[in-house]
């Protein structure tokens, strides 16, 4: 891992974007916080993405994000003005995908519990491995007779664990039920660990703070796929070929995003359009510095427009 120590050189007029620029031919690109809040793209984005792209950088766009499927993000992409194909798109729910079919060799006989949204379960389903859960007890409302229609299910695998805008006590009670089953050692599989993510409005608890019922209950750490986590690396670098050296993560999270480039040996660029925020980056005491600061991602697009 690359020094942490280095105090982060702050990027603030366009003689330094260009210099800056002409150091990397890769970019891994966060989504919330770096390009959108929500469904607002952010001030000179598309600008910056287009400039980019025609002075033959490849952009990489990096998810911890797991609500939504990679077909599902070209659409969102399309809608906000962004070209992206499903190459260009790595989250966290495909990356999921990705370790239990090709690293963990799911069994074909067994199911996936999921508490999370449709991004998850099509994701599993691309890659042939069958789901429950998820919407499936969205509404369902439980009442303290009901604990009886909760039974051990033989079939399931796995338990994944996403972002679920309507998790419930009956989500978590299911999950724990099939978790607590030691002769079936189902694995426990976070999509990532996020404590909170960036809305237009604010911040918000996220699947990290969610699933910590299940944590606690049951004694037990999950596998946690995404940024930072050395399994997204390891997924990451077997599908993509890029120089380390020439390849440089952007995020707004110094436990997420910039310890993800930290992990891989590779520069990182942090933005202030998110959770974390410059005091963070700068203090003696935080562990993870990013290589770089600016503003926001959008300030590129000043490069191309002179």
């Amino acid at each position: 891992m690359p020094s942490t120590t280095t105090v982060p050189q702050k990027l603030t007029t366009v003689d330094q974007y260009k210099t800056f620029l002409d150091k990397y031919d890769t970019f891994l690109l966060d989504c919330d916080g770096v390009l959108w809040h929500g469904s607002h793209v952010l001030d000179g984005i598309l600008d910056t993405v287009k400039f980019l792209r025609e002075n033959g950088k490849q952009l990489v766009f990096v998810t911890n994000n797991s609500t939504l499927s990679r077909k599902n993000y070209v659409k969102k992409f399309a809608k906000l003005g962004i070209h992206a194909s499903e190459k260009d798109i790595f989250s966290s729910s495909f990356a999921t995908a990705v370790y239990l079919r090709n690293i963990l060799n799911f069994p074909e006989d067994k199911r996936v519990f999921v508490i999370g949204e449709s991004g998850i379960v099509d994701e599993l389903k691309e890659v042939g491995i069958e789901t429950c859960g998820a919407s499936e007890d969205t509404g369902v409302i439980m009442a303290h007779g009901d604990f009886g229609s909760i039974e051990q299910d033989p079939t399931i695998g796995a338990v994944v664990c996403g972002f679920d805008i309507n998790i419930s006590y009956r989500k978590l009670a299911k999950a724990f039920t099939y978790l607590n089953n030691k002769e079936q050692n189902a694995h426990f599989i976070l999509t990532n660990d996020d404590s909170t993510f960036p809305a237009p409005n604010g911040v918000f608890p996220g699947t990290g703070s969610l699933c910590q019922p299940l944590v606690t209950a049951l004694k037990r750490q999950p596998l946690v796929m995404g940024k930072p986590n050395k399994p997204m690396l390891d997924c990451f670098f077997s599908n993509y070929h890029t120089d380390p050296a020439r390849t440089c993560m952007v995020g707004d999270r110094l436990d997420t995003d910039i310890a993800f480039g930290a992990n891989g040996n590779i520069a990182t660029l942090m933005v202030l359009t998110g959770v974390s925020t410059e005091e963070e980056a700068v203090d003696p005491n935080q562990p993870i510095k990013p290589s770089y600061i600016i503003q926001s991602f959008g300030e590129f697009a000043k490069v191309g427009q002179q």
